[in-house]
């Protein structure tokens, strides 16, 4: 096991050397920078914003559906990224599928919902989930999601457009955005919908659409947001901040286990 665990991690610095990364040393010259495991590769600008915010992104591959090496991941990795991406069967939280939705492929399916599951329930490392990575965070958690916005809020879109959203000022979302408002991009038809056991909804948008959950376990950072930071980071600061803690997150943790 540790012989396969040693190659794997080669594996994955070796993969985040073809996205130009180096592991940087931390501030005080000790361990290396934090190894960010990205669950699905959607697009570049999620590699370039951990990378950009001080970790070494780490592309895991979810070819066949294959959820052997789970927990070596969950064991190797600091922080864990959900992107954005297609719908979840709603099966998951005992729907039947609205005609909108558009469900991931099989083998996406079962790997992140394994690999998800798993990093919530094994471990207290961070975990960051973004559009549809928020919707598993919600749905691993036993929550539901609204199917679909447009037939669910009166015909509302939020597909394709800018809006606020109104943070609540207790969370660690505001503490960290330095904010109770801001302005976000928004790409998706599905939101949370019925809460999961163990979150709380801390931003919502002004026509009450959920927009950004966490967890209530004031140790940990787990938090769903259903904007796209990752295409903010270049032009706005509060979305690095939210990049930069998450990685410092994992930076702080991983120190911490090497203790």
């Amino acid at each position: 096991m540790q012989t396969r665990r040693g190659l794997l991690f080669l594996m994955l610095v070796a993969t985040a050397a073809l996205f130009g990364c180096r592991a940087q040393p931390l501030a005080d010259g000790g361990a290396r920078a934090p190894l960010i495991g990205i669950a699905s590769l959607t697009s570049h600008n999620y590699v370039r914003a951990v990378r950009e915010a001080g970790g070494v992104p780490v592309v895991l591959p979810n070819a066949d559906g294959a959820i052997d090496q789970v927990d070596v991941y969950v064991a190797l990795l600091d922080g864990l990224l959900m992107p954005g991406g297609d719908d979840i069967p709603p099966s998951e939280y005992g729907e039947q599928p609205h005609e909108s939705v558009t469900i991931l492929d099989d083998d996406r399916y079962r790997f992140e919902k394994a690999l998800g599951a798993a990093w919530i329930r094994d471990t207290d490392k961070p975990l960051l989930g973004i559009c549809l990575g928020s919707q598993w965070i919600n749905v691993l958690h036993g929550g539901s999601l609204v199917q679909d916005i447009p037939s669910e809020y009166g015909g509302l879109s939020h597909r394709d457009r800018e809006h606020a959203v109104a943070i609540e000022p207790d969370s660690k979302l505001a503490a960290i955005l330095g904010a109770t408002a801001t302005n976000v991009n928004s790409y998706h038809h599905q939101a949370v919908g019925d809460v999961g056991d163990g979150l709380r909804v801390v931003a919502r948008c002004p026509d009450g659409v959920v927009e950004a959950t966490e967890t209530t376990d004031p140790d940990r950072f787990l938090i769903g947001v259903q904007w796209h930071p990752e295409r903010l980071v270049p032009d706005d600061q509060r979305q690095q901040r939210l990049l930069r803690a998450f990685v410092d997150a994992a930076r702080a943790h991983a120190a911490l286990v090497a203790r």
